[in-house]
């Protein structure tokens, strides 16, 4: 498995991680054996790098993640966990919110960015984990999507920069970790997280697949700018282009409107006048951007796993790329493989 740099970080990733809110039991259950099956069929595709959070599973990802990797030398893994939520226990996890964790673990979740909520949640996380280190730290969920109103960001946003960012300053300047990025759902966060805070790299978990690109427009530029990195997330748009618009495929996380749909359909006619899956141009497209240095699928069964390895290694025809913008289904100014 090829690696690459986390830009500035020197941290250096399999371009290939896994993902690890599935085995958090994301949707469904995996199961205990599951999970590790499926890690297991990561390492043995050589891949080193494995993303996790509190919030997936409400710390079960993290327990989960922390029982495969216990007794591997540290030396050959690379793990980002995330910040911004802390766990405390109940004793109803009959009232739970459970949100999209199948019986998730017995723990609310509260947001909290100041200094001593992240420090909390950086601790905690090695205990569930096993850990005496993790490599990355990812400020989780300041967005849209769990905050909905533009106040309640603003604040939250100003409370990371006042306090929640000291605290991983500090664990990034002292070698406690090697780099801080935060996660991205939406177009127009990253000029806003550059202008509060000095990240080290992004993790954008919806808005750079095939489908979704806007981010080429002015996001992708800032990075470049200040030296910023990239890692990717829902490289499949949340299903829709790993089944190529069939069955209950999802587009992030909901039902795909029609014009995603025939969207998604005409970009898999053109893969298949050329030999190739969908699934196999929507895994290779983000990894063709200089500033992306890893993706994330998850993987909920050991096949998935082996199956995008397979995907990453299958040669895709320069004329498909060419099609699709000649069909303007991608836009022309997109790095593709090869180019």
């Amino acid at each position: 498995m090829h690696t690459a740099t986390l830009g500035r970080t020197g941290v250096g990733l399999t371009r290939l991680g896994l993902g690890c809110a599935p085995i958090g039991d994301l949707l469904g259950t995996v199961g205990d054996t599951t999970a590790q099956e499926v890690m297991q069929s990561a390492w043995d595709a050589g891949i080193r790098y494995f993303d996790t959070s509190p919030f997936y599973g409400h710390g079960k990802s993290e327990h989960r993640l922390g029982e495969f990797l216990r007794g591997r030398p540290r030396d050959q893994f690379k793990v980002s966990t995330k910040v911004g939520r802390v766990l405390r226990p109940t004793t109803r996890p009959d009232l739970l919110d459970q949100q999209y964790w199948h019986d998730p673990l017995p723990f609310t979740l509260h947001f909290d960015y100041s200094y001593d909520g992240i420090m909390r949640s950086y601790e905690d996380s090695l205990h569930r984990l096993g850990l005496g280190s993790v490599d990355l730290l990812v400020i989780h969920d300041l967005d849209q999507m769990f905050h909905h109103s533009e106040a309640r960001i603003a604040a939250l946003m100003q409370e990371l920069a006042t306090s929640g960012w000291r605290a991983l300053d500090q664990l990034r300047a002292s070698g406690a970790v090697a780099g801080v990025g935060a996660g991205i759902n939406f177009v127009g966060l990253i000029p806003r997280f550059l202008d509060l805070v000095e990240p080290d790299f992004f993790l954008v978990a919806q808005d750079y697949n095939l489908l979704d690109h806007d981010v080429l427009d002015h996001d992708f530029p800032r990075c470049a700018e200040a030296g910023v990195a990239i890692i990717v997330g829902a490289l499949f748009a949340s299903g829709i282009l790993a089944t190529e618009g069939r069955g209950n495929a999802t587009y992030r996380y909901a039902d795909p409107p029609p014009e995603v749909v025939q969207r998604v359909q005409a970009m898999a006619a053109v893969c298949t006048r050329h030999g190739v899956d969908l699934a196999t141009a929507a895994l290779q497209f983000p990894l063709a951007h200089p500033l992306v240095a890893a993706a994330i699928p998850g993987a909920a069964r050991p096949e998935y796993v082996t199956g995008n390895v397979q995907r990453l290694q299958t040669p895709i025809p320069a004329d498909l790329w060419a099609e699709l913008k000649s069909e303007s289904l991608l836009r022309p100014d997109a790095p593709v493989p090869g180019n």
